[in-house]
C-alpha cells in the first residue's frame, strides 16, 4: 500500500559511499549496511600468524546425511564411508572419481533472466504475493494489506528444501529472509514515514513457507499446487507465537514483561540457510537480527557490551524499518531483552501446521548460518553451523544422546542436550609464506589442523566467568572468550555425502589487513571470498580435531591470487562470493554466489571435489539483474535443481516507477524460487 502524501526522497544511505560488490539497497535492507559500521568483533584473539610458530611446534599433534530418506537432497544421515585414518590425507582429496559433469557452461553475462545452459529449461515454481493458504487473494502489487500478505508467499527467499510425499508430490520449505520495502511499495521513503499497514506488510513477510508442490510426470519440473485441500500448505511470520527450549529456555536473559517466565518468543526474523533433521523437520537460521531494533544504546548498562557485541542498532535512525511503530517490543529502551530472543535456529514441523515453531537454545544464539546435520559414527547428531559477519567464528552442536531410527519422541529432543563446539585453526606453513598476496606456500597447499574447543554442555559452561545461560544468549562473547579463530564471514556449511568432508563458504572479507592475514584466511581485502574444507579426525562428525585445506579461492582464474585445488585455470569459470552449498548424490561441490564482484551477475556453480576433475568449476546458471542466487537445491533423483531467486531488481535509483528487474513476470520483480530441468529427462549436469 504506497503512501501517495509522502515526498520521494532518498533514504540517507543510499547517498552514501559502500563496501563490497552489493547495492545499498540490499546493503541496507538485509543486514542493515553491517560491513560499513565498525567491526563486531573487537577481541585480541589470535589470528592464524600469530600461533604458527606454536603450530610447527607441536605438527606431529594432531549435509551430508542430516536430510534422511525423507527429504530430497543428497545422501542419508550417517551414510558417509569411512576414510583414511589420518585427516589431512582426506583434507588433500583424491578418493575415487568425481561426478560425470558435461554440460557446457554459461558465460558471465548481465541478462535480466534466468540464464541457463543448452538443453536445460527452468520455470518460476512460487513467488511472492502468491497464494499459500486456500482463502489467500491474489496478489495485487497497488492494493496490499496485512492480512492478504500473512497467507501469501512471502518476500525474498533464501534456504529451500523438498520433503517427499510420494514420488512427483512434496511440501516446499522456502526462508523468507528480509524485505526490501522501497521495492515493495510506490514512494517509500523510509519506516519513519511508513503507513501501519506498510509496517504490519513487512513482518507478515518476514518468516517462512510451506507449500506443496508437483512434478510435472515424465520431467524434472515442479509446480505449485493450486487445487484441492493443500492441507499442509503454511506461513510463519515475525507474528507467529513459538516457544524456547533447551538449557536457556526460562533464563531471566530471556524474560520480558509480555512474556515473564522467558518460554514463549513471538516471531522469526531474517531467516537466511538452514538445513533438515533426520526425523523430518525444518532447521531454519535468524541471522541479520541486529538491524531490527532501536534504542539499543539505552538498555541497561550492564547489558550493553553485549548490544554492542551483536551489533545492535543505537538510537532511531531514518532509514530503519521502525518496526517499533506498530509493536513495541522493537523499542530496546522499553524491552531491553527483547532482541536476546532471537538469533536462534528454529526447528518447524512442514508436515503438522498446527505445531509450534521452536527455538533451539542448546545450540547458542548468533546471526547463524546453515544448520546442516549429520550423524557421528556412534550416532550422536551434529549441527554444523556458521555465523555471517567478518571475522566471526565456526560451530558445531553434538547431541548427548544417540539418533534413533523411527524412535520419533526420542529424536525430537536430542536438540536440546548436547556440547555446543567452536573452531580453532592452525595453518602449518611458516609465517613469512602467508604474506596476503594469496600466493601458495611451498607445500602448494593452504592447509593445516584444528580442534573444536567445548563451550557449553547442558548446563554446565566450559566457559570461565560465564554461566551455561550466558553461554548459549552470548555465544559470541563466550567463543572470543575460549580463543576462537576469526573467519572471512563463515556462510553454509554442509558435509559431502561421500566423501564425508565438511565445506565451509567463506563469503569475503575486504577489512582483512595484512597484519591480520593466515593460511585459512590467505588474503588481505578478500573480496572475492574462498571455500574450506574441513576433514575430521578419522572421517568421525563427533571428533575433537580436523585437518582443513582451501580447495578454492575466488575470484578471475587469470588472476594469479586464486585457486582451483590445482585444476587447470584456463578451463574454470570465475567465481566470486560463495554464499550457500550444496551436494548431489555424486559428491560434486554446487556453490551459489551473493555480491559478485567481478562484473557479471551471480549464479550457480558446480565443481567436483575428487578425482581427476577436482577443482574444474563450472558456472551452470546466473541469476537476473540484482538478485543473488540462493538454495540451491539438487533433488535425490538428480532430474531437478531448485535456485532461489532472491532479491531481483535490488539495484540503487530502482524503485517500483523505475525498476531496475522486471523478471519473473515482466513488471515489478518478485523474489521466487525456479526450478532447472534437463528437456531430455537427464541429469542435472550431465
Amino acid at each position: 500500500m504506497a503512501n501517495p502524501d509522502a515526498s520521494r526522497r532518498l533514504l540517507p544511505l543510499l547517498s552514501t559511499p559502500h563496501k563490497g560488490g552489493r547495492s545499498a539497497l540490499t546493503c541496507q535492507f538485509r543486514c542493515g549496511n553491517a560491513c560499513s559500521h565498525d567491526v563486531g568483533n573487537t577481541t585480541a584473539n589470535a589470528y592464524f600468524g600469530d600461533v604458527v610458530k606454536e603450530a610447527l611446534s607441536r605438527r606431529g599433534v594432531l549435509r551430508a546425511g542430516a536430510l534422511g530418506a525423507v527429504v530430497v537432497g543428497a545422501g542419508v544421515a550417517g551414510a558417509v564411508p569411512a576414510l583414511a585414518d589420518e585427516p589431512k590425507a582426506a583434507a588433500r582429496g583424491g578418493h575415487g572419481g568425481g561426478g560425470d559433469l558435461r554440460f557446457t557452461p554459461v558465460p558471465p553475462n548481465t541478462d535480466d533472466k534466468l540464464s541457463i545452459p543448452d538443453g536445460y529449461r527452468s520455470s518460476v515454481v512460487v513467488r511472492w504475493g502468491d497464494p499459500v493458504l486456500s482463502d489467500a487473494p491474489a496478489f495485487d502489487f497497488d492494493n496490499q494489506t496485512a492480512d492478504a500478505q500473512n497467507k501469501q508467499f512471502g518476500y525474498n527467499c533464501d534456504f529451500v528444501t523438498l520433503f517427499p510425499m510420494g514420488r512427483d508430490r512434496g511440501l516446499l520449505w522456502v526462508n523468507h529472509e528480509y524485505t526490501d520495502e522501497s521495492l515493495m511499495f510506490r514512494g517509500y521513503t523510509g519506516g519513519a514515514d511508513a503507513t501501519e499497514e506498510q509496517i504490519q506488510i513487512a513482518l507478515a513477510a518476514h518468516g517462512g513457507s510451506v507449500v506443496e508442490v508437483e512434478r510435472e510426470r515424465g520431467t524434472g519440473e515442479w509446480k505449485l499446487v493450486t487445487h484441492g485441500r493443500r492441507r499442509y500448505n503454511r506461513r510463519i511470520t515475525a507474528q507467529t507465537p513459538m516457544k524456547f527450549t533447551g538449557p536457556a529456555a526460562g533464563s531471566d536473559l530471556l524474560k520480558t514483561d509480555a512474556d515473564r517466565q522467558g518460554l514463549k518468543p513471538v516471531g522469526m526474523l531474517n531467516n537466511c540457510a538452514g538445513g533438515t533433521t533426520p526425523w523430518g523437520t525444518v532447521l531454519t537460521a535468524e541471522e541479520n537480527i541486529d538491524q531490527y531494533f532501536v534504542n539499543g544504546d539505552k538498555v541497561p548498562e550492564a547489558q550493553r557490551p553485549y548490544i554492542t557485541r551483536y551489533t545492535i542498532t543505537t538510537g532511531t535512525p531514518e532509514d530503519s524499518r521502525r518496526f517499533d511503530r506498530v509493536e513495541e517490543r522493537f523499542d530496546l529502551a522499553k524491552h531491553p531483552q527483547e532482541a536476546n530472543r532471537f538469533g536462534w535456529i528454529v526447528e518447524i514441523d512442514p508436515f503438522d501446521p498446527d505445531s509450534t515453531p521452536v527455538k533451539r537454545t542448546a545450540l547458542g544464539r548468533f546471526k547463524h548460518e546453515a544448520a546442516n546435520t549429520t550423524l557421528s559414527r556412534d550416532g550422536h547428531l551434529v549441527v554444523y553451523m556458521g555465523d555471517d559477519a567478518q571475522f566471526e567464528y565456526i560451530y558445531k552442536f553434538v547431541s548427548k544422546e544417540r539418533y534413533v531410527r523411527g524412535f520419533d519422541r526420542h529424536n525430537r529432543d536430542l536438540l536440546d542436550e548436547g556440547t555446543l563446539y567452536v573452531a580453532k585453526f592452525t595453518g602449518d606453513s611458516p609465517k613469512g609464506q602467508i604474506d596476503g598476496s594469496g600466493k601458495l606456500p611451498s607445500d602448494r597447499m593452504f592447509d593445516g589442523s584444528g580442534e573444536w574447543i567445548p563451550l557449553v554442555s547442558g548446563d554446565k559452561s566450559y566457559v570461565k566467568g560465564m554461566t551455561a545461560e550466558e553461554v548459549l544468549v552470548y555465544t559470541r562473547v563466550a567463543a572470543d572468550k575460549v580463543g576462537a579463530t576469526k573467519m572471512d564471514r563463515p556462510e553454509d556449511m554442509e558435509r559431502n555425502p561421500v566423501t564425508g568432508g565438511v565445506y565451509v563458504a567463506l563469503t569475503n572479507n575486504t577489512n582483512r589487513t595484512k597484519a591480520q592475514v593466515d593460511e585459512a584466511n590467505p588474503r588481505t581485502g578478500n573480496k572475492h571470498g574462498h571455500v574450506l574444507e574441513i576433514v575430521e579426525r578419522k572421517n568421525d562428525a563427533a571428533a575433537k580435531t580436523f585437518a582443513w585445506s582451501i580447495p578454492l579461492v575466488c575470484g578471475d582464474p587469470k588472476d594469479p591470487a586464486t585457486y582451483f585445488a590445482g585444476f587447470d585455470k584456463t578451463k574454470v569459470s570465475p567465481i566470486s562470493c560463495p554464499d550457500n552449498v550444496t551436494f548431489d548424490r555424486d559428491g560434486n561441490l554446487w556453490i551459489s554466489t551473493d555480491g559478485n564482484q567481478l562484473g557479471s551477475h551471480d549464479g550457480l556453480f558446480v565443481m567436483p571435489v575428487r578425482g581427476k576433475d577436482r577443482g574444474h568449476l563450472r558456472q551452470f546458471l546466473t541469476v537476473p539483474t540484482g538478485a543473488e542466487t540462493c538454495g540451491p537445491l539438487v533433488a535425490e533423483d538428480q532430474l531437478s535443481v531448485f535456485v532461489a531467486v532472491q532479491h531481483p531488481g535490488e539495484v540503487d535509483g530502482a524503485s517500483p516507477e523505475n525498476p531496475a528487474s522486471r523478471w519473473p513476470d515482466g513488471d515489478q520483480p518478485r523474489p521466487a524460487v525456479a526450478v532447472v530441468w534437463h528437456e531430455k529427462g537427464k541429469k542435472i549436469g550431465s
